[in-house]
């Protein structure tokens, strides 16, 4: 097993990304090596597109006992940060994937770069430009028209290389010049139309400081990086596909040897009621939309993790979703199933009470607490059993009772009798009420012939409602977090701004809610299923003296039927 995977065995279905990597084995290409890369820009948090590409990279790797570098494309210092870098680095760990020694940057190459750059400017296969940035796209033409050669397209390489010089050493302003490559005017390629490969950004960088104040452009950085790196498949979302021809050309104009790598493109994750844009997940962190990149609401890998989102469900739904050359939009419910799923089979249960009714069982002895036996997870018998307190005392879900309930309602009413989950029949007597005439308390009876939820008479009742102990239990604070765009597409509508689209129910906070003891202890992140209300995590927030859960997922999809009211 490669070290790129901490011990986790991939489970990658063959893809056609699969099927070109094996043909290639057999050709002997490159020696039959695979060595992928995972190439994300520091500027911004990675989310769950990002996720899909990060099991891709790693997984085919692991599948053809290859290795996966990591590596950050800081070419643009204006919007890069530490923090960002740090951050991608804890999701790709947490997602299950190590690229063990092999951390690098674009940055690391910067010097190999420039030469390169110098190299091109002395076959004369690059130029510098003193035009300014819509000049230069106003000269590229159309896809069916050519585009205008730059007038100081034919300096000599003497002249080139002075500027470029100079442009290093930081004579001009930003916009002054850039340096572009000189291919094909009349490309039908509008990416192989003398492409700028070199700007001037008088920015500080996250880790050369102010050493540079000329940057290269992504696609100019892109495949020599690879191929310094030794990558054999480059594999990357459907919209650089037209940059192929451009990342093969600066390959060309390097190669000293047979070996190089390969781009492979796949098509991106889009998820319904999502944006996947950084540009505008930012906008929502900057503009206090949301509490962070870690927001659970936030499609965000932090966020998702906070969320109590599993790495399993995530590779899982990576895996489901599959690798396509088509472009689609995955219905987000998938990726809720997935950690529905997940979380079935793992997380414990326990009963929690979100919006409680205080209920007084009349014929329970005064100051007796029993302790009920539950089941820890019917999935997993291994989980064991157990004690859950019992007392005169309870409290209820306030949606459970109704004083005067429609003709389908099962669950507790006056004269009715129920299950309580575990424990006993209920019977609900007398039903007290303030001076507003709103429901504070039932008085009910108990059979204590029915201990474990069973009638030794064989008498039926329809409904099993969940409950908490008043004297025995933990008081937390709950998050339901629900999708934050109430729009299928919300980024998809020309004339309509994305924000638009916010949904203002995406978050309610429940202040005070009980929890059985058995919660006590846990720690940030565990993950619990609350009986009859759906799975939920202990949220980092949580404070020593009081516990704040977040709502990871409903036990059902319900979003469907709320639409459609």
């Amino acid at each position: 097993m490669s070290d790129n995977t901490s011990g986790n065995e991939a489970s990658v279905k063959k893809n056609f990304i699969h099927q070109i990597i094996e043909e290639e084995i057999v050709d002997g290409k490159n020696e039959g090596r695979v060595h992928t890369r995972f190439p994300p820009e520091p500027n911004g948090y990675l989310h769950i597109g990002h996720a899909k590409s990060i099991c891709l990279n790693f997984g085919t790797a692991q599948k053809y006992n290859g290795i996966t570098n990591l590596r950050f494309d800081d070419t643009n210092p204006s919007k890069e940060e530490t923090e960002y870098v740090e951050s991608i680095k804890e999701d790709v760990r947490w997602l299950g994937f190590d690229w063990g020694d092999r951390e690098y940057f674009a940055s690391d190459y910067f010097n190999k770069l420039f030469d390169f750059a110098v190299k091109l400017i002395e076959n004369s296969k690059a130029y510098v430009d003193d035009q300014d940035a819509d000049t230069i796209s106003s000269q590229k033409g159309t896809p069916t028209r050519p585009g205008e050669e730059s007038p100081f397209r034919n300096r000599t390489p003497e002249e080139n290389l002075d500027l470029f010089m100079r442009m290093k050493a930081g004579e001009f302003e930003e916009g002054d010049h850039v340096l572009r490559a000189k291919i094909d005017m009349a490309s039908p390629n509008m990416h192989m139309r003398d492409p700028i490969i070199y700007r001037i950004m008088k920015a500080h960088h996250h880790r050369t400081g102010d050493k540079w104040c000329i940057y290269p452009m992504y696609d100019f950085a892109h495949g020599q990086s690879d191929y310094w790196e030794g990558i054999t498949h480059s594999i990357c979302t459907l919209e650089f596909e037209v940059h192929r021809p451009l990342y093969d050309w600066f390959v060309d104009q390097l190669m000293e040897a047979e070996y190089r790598p390969r781009q492979i493109e796949f098509a991106r994750l889009n998820l319904t009621y999502t944006v996947m844009s950084k540009r505008k997940l930012l906008e929502l962190v900057k503009d206090n939309y949301v509490k962070g990149w870690d927001d659970p609401r936030m499609p965000t890998i932090s966020g998702l993790r906070r969320r109590g989102y599993t790495p399993e469900s995530i590779r899982n739904f990576a895996e489901k979703i599959g690798v396509t050359k088509v472009d689609g939009v995955i219905d987000v419910a998938l990726l809720e199933h997935s950690v529905r799923e997940d979380l079935n089979k793992k997380a414990q249960r326990v009963m929690g009470v979100l919006n409680p009714l205080k209920v007084v069982i009349t014929n329970y002895p005064e100051g007796q607490v029993e302790q009920l036996q539950a089941v820890n997870n019917p999935e997993d018998p291994s989980a064991g059993k157990r004690d859950v307190p019992f007392s005169k005392e309870i409290y209820i879900e306030r949606d459970d009772f109704m004083e005067d309930p429609p003709r389908k309602f099962f669950r507790l009413a006056p004269g009715r009798e129920v299950r309580l989950r575990y424990a006993y029949f209920l019977t609900c007597n007398d039903v007290i009420k303030d001076e507003n005439g709103e429901v504070t308390e039932l008085r009910c009876t108990y059979d204590p012939a029915t201990k474990g939820g069973n009638a030794p008479d064989g008498r039926k009742v329809k409904a099993t409602l969940h409950w908490v102990s008043a004297s025995e239990n933990v008081e937390a604070e709950v998050r339901l977090y629900d999708r934050l765009f109430n729009d299928e597409e919300p980024d998809g509508h020309k004339d309509t701004d994305f924000k638009e689209f916010l949904n203002p129910d995406s978050l309610k906070v429940l202040p005070t809610c009980y929890i059985e003891p058995f919660v006590k202890d846990a720690k940030a992140l565990d993950s619990f299923q609350f009986e009859r209300l759906g799975y939920f995590n202990v949220d980092p927030d949580s404070a020593t003296d009081k516990l704040v859960f977040n709502r990871t997922a409903q036990l059902r999809d319900n979003w469907a039927k709320q639409q459609k009211k």
